[in-house]
């Protein structure tokens, strides 16, 4: 074989038609085929037209002295549609689907009118006077209109892909920039020998498309340029700190970014193009329940909502919020998003707060037994020696009686009187018990059930009792008098654990007693008003002392503020609202003004 211009231009076609050939076989047997295949089959089968035609003209025309201008007509039909097969691939790639208009239509308008202007050219020259396979061929002035609107469809092409690539950073923007190579070469050669610039031939447009092949078939094959779904997905851009998958509508992974590689120790040759079901299975560091992923991909797939759930990956050490919804553009369902959020160490320091609040929440507990065992003392401290001094007294009237055995002196009276006096005695030292024992029995049930939350019912006055009892020492020795006016009924039921309110009532009681310390006050009132407004409870304590800053009126119950500086944890109130609000269902609030006093009230339904 002679290598000939003629030869190795027939060899460089051949061969384009090979790879042509093998590239569309390969996106006719694509399932489930988009709008971006279908794009692409055309683009392919146009260039095989021409490129078929291109060499049926070098082995046929001088053999069977066909003249050339045939062979024109057939490709120059290809070439005529092949810019606005570019601009349609340009944006399904940029834009996912995109709806036909009416509009559109007139895109053909120019290509149909250059092919029926092609095949009648002998009659009226407008294509082109004279035409040649090599650079003498002489052009009418509707070519130049041709071919402005050909290079001006492939120039938007490319614009779009350009700007589309500078957007998306990373994977997507090697795939965009193939496009836009392989688009640029033909259109910069042309527009050149177009132009006069340079001297080309009939050949050289199917040789210079030889790098669009090139770089389609290694967009295809490297990058799986048909296996992605379009932009709505591209913006998903590489470098965030969360994992994510992408997955088209038969749940096969299209995507996926660096941060799921490096978190789950994957190789990328291993995800794309796997069912997900089967990528989980034979991933156990991937672990997901696949009965709830699959429930979660069905309900998202048609709707706007989001299904989120927690998973910890125990295999990884780690903690994920998961989020699943579905990516559309122009309503239309691209494909599903599974979003891994890293919630870690959101975990772990929740944890220590916690446990940092459970132990604040244990010296505050502590700090209140005290304060109480320091009340005990003191209150049974009383009845003690009165017990005592009643026993010495009962002692003086059982020797006066022992003596008054068989005195003549000592009348029935005086034995009368005597017993009388022991009785009175007797009644005290029962009193006394039954005071004490009211002391043990209250402080019993807030030392012993400290913890217990259980709800149970109680009356006003079994809570007025067991305040009077637990603040009594404390009141006494801070010279501050405590007005306890109930104007519900004391057998008004209150529900909820009594153990827990008393220990807010007595809290408030006490700041409220350390708000006089701090002012300094010689008249000192606390007020403890039971009231009740419509089916509601009302309890409220007031003072008038120094009152809250009002700095500190602003966080005053959503963090653990306090005005005792190192002597208070700031837990008092922050536990007391929570507790309300919580075990009670009702409602702290309070009302204060500084140099004035403030006033709290407990709210609880009825």
């Amino acid at each position: 074989m002679i290598f000939t211009k003629e030869n190795i231009v027939l060899v460089i076609l051949i061969t384009l038609c090979i790879v042509l050939v093998s590239l569309l076989r390969f996106l006719l047997k694509q399932k489930n085929k988009k709008q971006l295949h279908r794009t692409f089959i055309i683009i392919f089968e146009l260039m095989l037209l021409w490129l078929g035609c291109m060499i049926l003209q070098i082995l046929f025309m001088d053999n069977l002295h066909i003249d050339i201008k045939y062979f024109f007509y057939v490709y120059y039909v290809s070439l005529s549609f092949l810019p606005v097969a570019f601009l349609f691939m340009a944006l399904s790639f940029s834009r996912g689907n995109v709806e036909i208009k009416r509009y559109h239509l007139l895109l053909f308008v120019i290509p149909i009118l250059s092919v029926l202007l092609m095949w009648t050219n002998d009659l009226h020259h407008l294509f082109y006077q004279t035409y040649s396979i090599d650079v003498s061929t002489e052009y009418g002035w509707y070519f130049y209109v041709h071919t402005i609107y050909t290079y001006l469809l492939f120039a938007i092409s490319i614009f779009i892909l350009s700007k589309y690539s500078i957007k998306n950073s990373g994977f997507f923007s090697k795939q965009a920039m193939l496009i836009f190579i392989g688009a640029s070469v033909p259109l910069v050669v042309n527009s050149l020998g177009a132009f006069q610039i340079i001297q080309i031939s009939i050949y050289t447009t199917p040789i210079t498309f030889a790098v669009t092949l090139i770089c389609f078939s290694f967009g295809i094959l490297k990058f799986n340029l048909f296996t992605v779904t379009p932009i709505a997905l591209q913006r998903i851009v590489d470098r965030i700190s969360d994992s994510y998958l992408v997955l088209n509508d038969n749940y096969v992974i299209t995507d996926f970014n660096k941060t799921l590689l490096t978190t789950f120790e994957l190789k990328d040759t291993n995800i794309r193009n796997v069912n997900i079901f089967n990528f989980i299975s034979s991933n156990k560091k991937l672990s997901v329940n696949k009965k709830i992923l699959k429930k979660a991909l069905i309900d998202v797939k048609d709707s706007t909502k989001t299904v989120t759930f927690e998973k910890t990956f125990s295999s990884i050490n780690k903690h994920f919020h998961i989020e699943i919804n579905t990516i559309t553009s122009n309503n239309k369902f691209l494909g599903t998003l599974i979003l891994f959020k890293d919630t870690t160490q959101h975990i772990k320091d929740m944890q220590t707060i916690k446990d940092s609040q459970t132990m604040l929440m244990e010296q505050e507990r502590l700090a209140t037994l005290g304060q109480m065992v320091g009340g005990i003392a003191h209150n049974l401290k009383t009845p003690i020696m009165s017990i005592a001094g009643a026993m010495e007294g009962l002692q003086d009237l059982v020797q006066e009686y022992e003596q008054s055995i068989g005195d003549p002196d000592v009348t029935i009276e005086d034995h009368l009187s005597i017993a009388k006096d022991m009785h009175s005695w007797i009644e005290k030292v029962n009193s006394y018990d039954a005071y004490m024992s009211d002391i043990i029995t209250t402080v019993k049930g807030q030392a012993v059930n400290f913890n217990d939350v259980t709800a149970d019912d109680f009356t006003v006055d079994e809570l007025i009792k067991r305040i009077n009892i637990l603040m009594k020492h404390e009141l006494k020795n801070a010279l501050v008098v405590l007005n306890v006016n109930c104007a519900v009924p004391e057998t008004t039921i209150i529900h909820g654990n009594i153990n827990s309110l008393v220990q807010i009532v007595n809290n408030l009681i006490s700041n409220s007693i350390q708000a006089y310390n701090s002012a300094n006050k010689d008249n000192r009132i606390i007020d403890l008003n039971i009231t009740s407004d419509k089916n509601n409870t009302i309890i409220t304590v007031e003072d008038y002392a120094c009152g809250i800053p009002k700095e500190v009126q602003e966080k005053l119950f959503k963090s653990m503020v306090t005005t005792k500086g190192h002597k208070g944890t700031g837990l008092g109130l922050f536990m007391s609202y929570s507790t309300i609000k919580g075990h009670f269902n009702g409602d702290l609030n309070f009302t204060s003004e500084v140099g004035k006093g403030t006033k709290f009230n407990i709210v609880l339904p009825g």
